[in-house]
């Protein structure tokens, strides 16, 4: 019987505190079940993509939020490994650049949005507007936005607009034809520290690990409160997000995979018409004669 990830979802208007979700959920599988799981679900999804592509009406946004060590990239390989890459790209969005600071914030994920029948994932996206720059205010000076050149005057009614603005461009997204499906990857502290140790204990993960994640875990209730205002303020019935438990790898990779599927089923999508049998009985003979 399949997890009932409703559980996960913040429904529009949510209060959201983190401590009421959990980490550790393993959702009734093993990591032997989960596998199987996750295997049958690559299958599954090599299948709906196609029909997604042939379709070509839909165009599919997934973006992944997390802390550092959370499991985005794993979640990203195990999930997605079956999909035909032609018709599925992955953009990880690093610190903008200075080209990219000469335009609004959205602008170098709007140029990065799928086209119809394609699969696009952020891992990272245009929500770390609202999330490190909202713990690191003084980063939004770099944007030079008139009336905000200082700090003192990056006050809630900013951060309301930008959860404003976010809304409105997704739901003018899903009006025509893209879905959006958002998952926070709940990782605890404990479980991130541990990955944080592997990560420096063990000499083939030694480039994965950043001093500037230590920076960001001594932020870490300021990023809590952050996270849980996102997901109050950005959670809608169009782009809704699912608070995913990532303490356990192989469950996060297992609901990601679920709820994909379940929104692939959701969708009436059809194979286009074929030619008629009497235009592909003469492109037989003509082919026959060659």
């Amino acid at each position: 019987m399949k997890y009932d990830y409703l559980r996960l979802m913040i429904r529009e208007g949510q209060k959201v505190n983190l401590k009421d979700f959990p980490t550790s959920e393993d959702g009734g599988y093993t990591k032997k079940t989960g596998k199987e799981e996750i295997e049958q679900n690559i299958e599954e999804l090599r299948r709906y993509q196609e029909l997604f592509y042939a379709d070509d009406r839909y165009s599919l946004l997934i973006i992944l939020q997390a802390r550092d060590a959370a499991g985005k990239d794993g979640v990203i390989r195990h999930v997605m490994s079956g999909i035909n890459p032609q018709g599925c790209r992955v953009h990880s969005f690093k610190t903008p650049t200075k080209n990219e600071l000469e335009h609004d914030y959205f602008w170098r994920h709007y140029i990065a949005l799928p086209q119809r029948g394609m699969i696009e994932i952020f891992n990272r996206s245009h929500y770390e507007n609202v999330l490190a720059t909202k713990v690191n205010p003084q980063w939004i000076l770099n944007e030079r936005i008139p009336g905000y050149d200082s700090v003192e005057k990056i006050d809630q009614q900013f951060w309301d607009g930008r959860y404003e603005d976010i809304n409105a461009i997704e739901k003018h997204l899903h009006r025509n034809g893209m879905r959006i499906l958002k998952f926070f990857l709940n990782v605890s502290k404990e479980e991130q520290k541990e990955r944080f140790l592997s990560r420096i204990d063990e000499p083939d993960k030694n480039w994965k690990f950043s001093s500037a994640d230590l920076q960001a875990r001594t932020q870490w209730n300021e990023y809590e409160k952050a996270f849980e205002e996102m997901l109050e303020k950005t959670s809608t019935s169009y782009a809704p997000w699912y608070v995913i438990p990532a303490d356990k790898k192989y469950f996060a990779r297992v609901a990601v995979g679920d709820i994909i599927l379940e929104l692939f089923k959701s969708l009436d999508l059809h194979y286009p018409p074929a030619e008629s049998s009497e235009i592909l009985g003469k492109a037989r003979e003509i082919l026959m004669k060659e």
